[in-house]
């Protein structure tokens, strides 16, 4: 493990990185940072949590501090893109902190609030631009965005960019730029679009990356309970309340759902705020600051915020509805276990999500370990003729925070067997521990 003091950076940045308490380095910090330094693209497959964002930053801000502009007035020669305002927004805040010694310009510009305050910081002047590519390309066509003179370009989070279809976008903003540049792309996953992104990108890229498994922050302590939809609200208000967590985030599906859930926590006088898309910047960013300060105790979020956030002081990570993609997950729970402390990440499993479960476990190579506190659950039986029977119990009995009303009974058109599927218990031997399904056919 390398120190920061062994990757021949300049005095200030070791320094700032000194403020904050950076000693050591993460893996993708020691193999990335020397290269870019050499000025050679990098193309990174590395997930949230494992330090890539001072991995691009601090390379940038030696080259700009050492090749010092002629210009009085400062220009973009740096590019950020990002695919959301939350990891655009904290990008520049990194960018600020190891720049403290220096004297660079940073400005960020997003969608969702008025351009007035970023028109006014790109007429300033300034040398690292971080930016959403739609409202990059807005303020560039109504002439207050100069590329032409940009010597760094950094495309953070490239499949999620491509996930939230900004794939004519990034296009549409590489045409800007001169041709003589240094590039560096960062990525969770690496699918063929973002393989063929990179090559039309990159000249000869050193690459790197982190499996998922070993990406996952050892300090988080993971595990997950089996129980029906209807009780994980009461579960997590019950944990919540024994356990006095202070600072935690909750992953939800959708806007909807998360909206709900803050309400009735709000309800049982436990201060929630939810964060999603529907959401106005300057609600969001009001959510933000409010949480940072301890202000509210929970944050309810859809994966707008999986990504980006960098809260210290979250203790718990909550995964109330499981992902349907499985790298959500890594980016969920690696919101905990910051900056070196511990976390715990609780994943909630209904039995219709077990398949979600398993390509999570799968994507990491580990099998999740069940809940001490955790009974099981069982799926309801059904007649052949699609009616359903009294619920029966295989061994362990369900998480059930309250006296459950009895299920109407459906009809079905469609003639199947009735199968009850449970997860086993793990074994006392860890190495053994494997997925198994219990199948009892009626």
């Amino acid at each position: 493990m390398k120190t920061f003091s062994q990757l021949n950076l300049i005095e200030p940045l070791l320094r700032a990185v000194s403020a904050r308490n950076y000693d050591t380095t993460t893996p993708i910090q020691a193999e990335t940072i020397p290269p870019l330094l050499a000025g050679r693209d990098v193309l990174g497959c590395a997930q949230t949590g494992t330090g890539k964002t001072a991995a691009f930053a601090l390379p940038i801000l030696q080259h700009i501090a050492e090749r010092p502009s002629l210009s009085k007035r400062p220009y973009i020669r740096a590019l950020v893109l990002a695919p959301t305002r939350e990891l655009a927004a904290q990008i520049c805040t990194s960018f600020e902190a190891y720049s403290q010694f220096l004297k660079t310009r940073q400005t960020v510009i997003y969608g969702g609030v008025r351009p007035s305050t970023q028109i006014q910081a790109l007429k300033r002047g300034t040398d690292i631009l971080v930016a959403t590519p739609g409202r990059l390309l807005d303020l560039q066509e109504q002439g207050f965005v100069d590329l032409n003179q940009v010597e760094f370009f950094v495309l953070d989070e490239a499949d999620r960019m491509l996930d939230m279809g900004f794939i004519n976008d990034i296009r549409s903003i590489i045409k800007l730029l001169p041709e003589r540049r240094q590039n560096l792309l960062f990525a969770a996953t690496m699918p063929q679009s973002i393989s063929k992104l990179a090559d039309s990108v990159l000249d000869q890229p050193f690459r790197f990356q982190i499996s998922p498994k070993k990406s996952v922050i050892q300090e988080i302590q993971q595990e997950v309970m089996f129980v029906k939809q209807s009780d994980k609200r009461h579960l997590l208000i019950r944990i919540i309340r024994e356990n006095q967590v202070a600072q935690a985030i909750v992953f939800m599906r959708t806007k909807h759902r998360a909206s709900r859930l803050a309400q009735q926590l709000n309800r049982t006088k436990i201060n929630a705020e939810a964060i999603h898309g529907n959401k106005s910047q300057a609600a969001r960013e009001r959510a933000l600051r409010s949480f940072r300060k301890g202000e509210t105790r929970i944050l309810v979020a859809t994966d707008i915020a999986a990504r980006g956030l960098d809260i210290d002081g979250v203790s718990h990570v909550f995964n109330f509805d499981l992902p349907n993609e499985a790298e959500s997950y890594i980016h969920r729970i690696g919101r905990t276990g910051r900056a070196g402390r511990s976390g715990i990440a609780i994943a909630f499993c209904a039995p219709e999500e077990y398949n979600y479960l398993k390509d999570i476990e799968k994507l990491m190579g580990i099998q999740i370990p069940d809940s001490k506190v955790d009974q099981g659950w069982d799926s309801q039986p059904t007649t052949t003729e699609g009616k359903a029977m009294p619920e029966k119990r295989v061994g362990q009995k369900p998480v059930s925070l309250e006296k459950q009303e009895p299920k109407p009974k459906r009809n079905n058109q469609v003639n199947r067997k009735s199968t009850q599927f449970r997860r086993k218990k793990t074994s006392t031997s860890k190495s053994k521990s494997q997925l198994r399904f219990a199948a009892a056919s009626s």
